[in-house]
């Protein structure tokens, strides 16, 4: 490459974040979509949480195609697409340094640029920073890891466990950790999603396998997958996804728990817990505790014994 070349480029979209997610969303059901072109999504800050952009990466300068592409992810709806070059400089570590270790409880999370916690009574976690969702940073994963703890300090013992949307594999992991003889399941849409599952599950030193103990990783949307089905009834399904899915999802979550299972929901913000808690409410779902941080909220749900069923 010319020294004069970018090294890459990136064109950004800002809308509401509905928008921005139904674009994810859409992006996941192209057949076709170019695997040189990344996109992520996120507000664009703390205090304007439903004002948000959606970045699409590119190793080069954008085509015609690509913008099409872009914009094609919106519906029809009238977007501005904003292109820039990338400077040349390592991003992967740029972002490792720029996520500081987070503790949460008994978990330590961290990029492989930072170092473990060695000391009794700490779970450690090295996640390097990557396309999956998940590295701990954001309140949504750090809140998940506190309720988990909440919910092993009051006493529940889980044999059976789900991770929706997995991301990193961080919740799934650290649901492991926690339970060390239950069996986890961990799946996402996303196929990239998986890969990093793996790697980082042999990077923290993680058995894969089916078995109690080890983390079974696989590729679907929401419950659809034989293995999901065949391993249902779960004692506890966590679901760190969006609140469009969580709500359209109440129904088989309760189709897929034991009576009286657990049900941890996060990445919703709290204009849309109303919505997700109605939604769990009909499924059959009662409030076991709630916590709030910034904008979002967490959700730690009960299965009123009597309203779960076999999944479908």
């Amino acid at each position: 490459m010319d020294r004069d070349t970018p090294p890459g480029w990136k064109i950004t979209v800002l809308a509401p974040r509905m928008a921005v997610e139904a674009a994810l969303l859409a992006h996941e059901e192209v057949a076709d979509w170019d695997p040189e072109i990344v996109l992520s999504g996120s507000e664009c800050a703390a205090d304007r949480p439903e004002e948000w952009r959606l970045e699409a990466y590119l190793p080069r300068a954008p085509r015609s195609a690509d913008r099409h592409a872009v914009a094609a992810l919106f519906s029809g709806q009238k977007v501005a697409l904003v292109e820039e070059p990338l400077p040349d400089l390592d991003w992967v570590t740029l972002s490792q340094h720029s996520l500081a270790p987070i503790r949460e409880g008994r978990f330590h999370v961290h990029t492989p640029d930072h170092p473990a916690i060695h000391e009794s009574g700490v779970i450690d976690f090295s996640i390097p920073a990557s396309q999956a969702f998940g590295t701990g940073q954001h309140a949504t994963t750090a809140g998940c890891l506190a309720m988990l703890g909440a919910m092993k300090a009051a006493g529940l013992v889980l044999r059976n466990i789900a991770d929706i949307g997995t991301g990193t594999g961080l919740l799934g992991f650290a649901a492991r950790a926690l339970w060390p003889r239950a069996l986890v399941t961990v799946s996402d849409i996303d196929r990239a999603a998986i890969a990093v599952v793996l790697r980082n599950a042999e990077d923290n030193g993680i058995a894969l396998g089916g078995g109690a103990g080890q983390i079974a990783p696989v590729h679907a949307p929401g419950l659809d997958h034989p293995l999901l089905a065949a391993r249902a009834p779960y004692d506890a399904i966590i679901a760190n996804i969006l609140a469009g899915p969580l709500i359209d999802l109440a129904p088989r979550f309760a189709r897929a728990l034991v009576p009286g299972g657990q049900l941890l929901l996060a990445g919703l913000l709290d204009s849309q817990e109303a919505a997700v808690r109605a939604a769990c409410r009909r499924a059959g779902f009662r409030l076991a505790a709630r916590e709030q941080r910034g904008d979002w909220v967490i959700l730690w749900l009960r299965l009123r014994p009597g309203r779960a069923r076999a999944v479908r």
